[in-house]
């Protein structure tokens, strides 16, 4: 026990438990004016602040004033029976007036209203409130119950499953089909590249030639061109009518996750990887045009327009970019997701794209990216690919396996469908890598972590009858 040097004393060691009473205590004595169930204020207070209350709240009528021919302020008089005031329901007064059937009802001046505005709305009664007032003083059984404006979905048809294609020997990574629409191309994690014929869905033809998974696939629109890109750095243009590489293009010091052909500039080739960067190459010199820096992670989706912004990428880093191609610099940057943007679909009509992340998938304009709506509904799992047809149906493809259909105008899921993993796979690799729609729009192919490739179709039989639209429009509508 320690001792006090000035008299001798002992002095008790002071202990947690008070010093933390202590502290506390001193808290409260200095927070307790703000709270008013700490301290019993005076009479003065009390009286200032249940005037300045009064004339919050009833300042508009609190002085109202007399009839002619009446006596003094004080009084109340009788209305006549075009008068505007309202018998509180309940009272006495309004009982009296409602069973002899007359207007003259006679109200205390604090409880009369003034007469509301009329409504623009033909019709339509308008809430009465105080003049000055908050929303919060309105009566709610006069409100007028406003439409939602939210659009309606359009009916679309369910999609069913139709076919399954077995013959990559890993997961299949990356879709991309025939300007023609007589074949499509998968890309997998067994190195090779397999063409299949999209209306029977045989095997064609196998490259090989990568050494680590493809993930990415573009076919040229004006050439013969095949271009793939992997995880082993390399970016290749294969020739189709040698089935042979004639082109690699180096630069990148990492995995290529993702690549895109420019639709006018046919010379153009775009590519995203785990460095970060979005490059920019000639397809017909190899030359490495520029590099577009600014994301802070993997790139890993990317998309191109004729018209500016002409490039536009999403990444680990949860952003989403615009780039001026000319300047090789950003233009917009868009930050409302909170997790890695893994996928984004351009709509084939509209100025308009998704992008899909972990927390939600969300729909901007273009050009200048401005933010329209969420989707109705969360899927709550990493979104892997996405896709938009013309008719307006967009399919998205989760790493759980789950497939749904959305309405591209409203935003309503109007169909989830889950992935049956192929026999002898575990149930964990019912997973959907990457997804794409035919030329036409009436076929869905799915490539999944089960090494098969699935192709779905709308089911001809369903009508609105069979299959009715169940939506509801949200009540509120975030704007983040």
């Amino acid at each position: 026990m320690a001792t006090n040097a000035a008299d001798g004393l002992p002095v008790e060691p002071q202990s947690l438990k008070k010093l933390s009473l202590k502290s506390l205590k001193r808290s409260l004595d200095f927070f307790a004016p703000a709270h008013s169930l700490l301290f019993a204020p005076d009479a003065e207070s009390k009286r200032i602040r249940t005037g300045c209350k009064v004339r919050a709240e009833y300042g508009a009528v609190k002085d109202l004033p007399t009839e002619h021919g009446r006596g003094g302020q004080g009084k109340t008089a009788a209305a006549p029976s075009s008068s505007t005031a309202l018998a509180l329901p309940g009272t006495q007064d309004a009982k009296d007036a409602q069973r002899e059937g007359t207007s003259n009802t006679i109200v205390p001046a604090p409880l009369m209203l003034p007469k509301a505005p009329e409504s623009t709305i033909p019709g339509k009664n308008t809430t009465l409130s105080f003049p000055g007032s908050s929303d919060r003083f309105s009566t709610s059984a006069l409100m007028e119950r406003i439409p939602s404006r939210w659009p309606r979905p359009v009916w679309h048809a369910p999609w069913k499953n139709y076919r399954v294609i077995s013959g990559h020997l890993g997961w299949v990574r990356s879709i991309a089909f025939d300007p023609g629409n007589e074949w499509f191309c998968t890309g997998s994690a067994d190195r090779t590249i397999k063409i299949w014929d999209l209306a029977s869905g045989t095997l064609k033809l196998t490259l090989t030639g990568h050494i680590e998974q493809v993930r990415g696939l573009a076919v040229s629109q004006r050439h013969t061109y095949l271009f793939s890109a992997g995880d082993d750095k390399q970016v290749k243009c294969w020739d189709l009518e040698q089935n042979k590489v004639i082109r690699s293009y180096h630069g990148h010091l990492s995995g290529v996750y993702c690549l895109a052909l420019h639709p006018t500039i046919d010379i153009l080739l775009l590519t995203g990887g785990r460095d970060s960067v979005c490059r920019v190459w000639d397809i017909r010199t190899k030359a490495h045009v520029s590099a577009l820096t600014g994301h802070d992670n993997t790139v890993c989706s990317v998309f191109a327009r004729p018209t500016d912004p002409q490039v536009v990428t999403g990444s680990h880093d949860t952003t989403i970019k615009f780039w001026d191609l000319v300047a090789g610099r950003t233009m917009c940057t868009l930050t409302h997701h909170k997790k890695s943007v893994r996928a984004m679909a351009l709509h084939p009509k509209e100025k308009s794209f998704a992008s899909a992340s972990a927390d939600n998938i969300k729909k901007f304009s273009l050009p200048k990216g401005e933010f329209l709506h969420n989707m109705l509904s969360q899927q709550k799992t990493i979104i892997n690919a996405m896709a938009v047809n013309e008719d307006g149906v967009m399919a998205t493809g989760g790493d759980n396996g789950s497939l749904w259909f959305w309405d591209w105008k409203s935003g309503h899921n109007f169909q989830q469908e889950q992935t049956i993993v192929q026999p002898g796979s575990l149930e964990s690799e019912a997973c959907i890598y990457a997804l794409s729609y035919d030329v036409s729009g009436s076929r869905l192919v799915t490539c999944e972590a089960d090494k098969t490739i699935k192709m779905w179709k709308e089911d001809l039989t369903a009508t609105p009858e069979t299959h009715p639209i169940n939506f509801k429009p949200p009540k509120d509508i975030r704007r983040y």
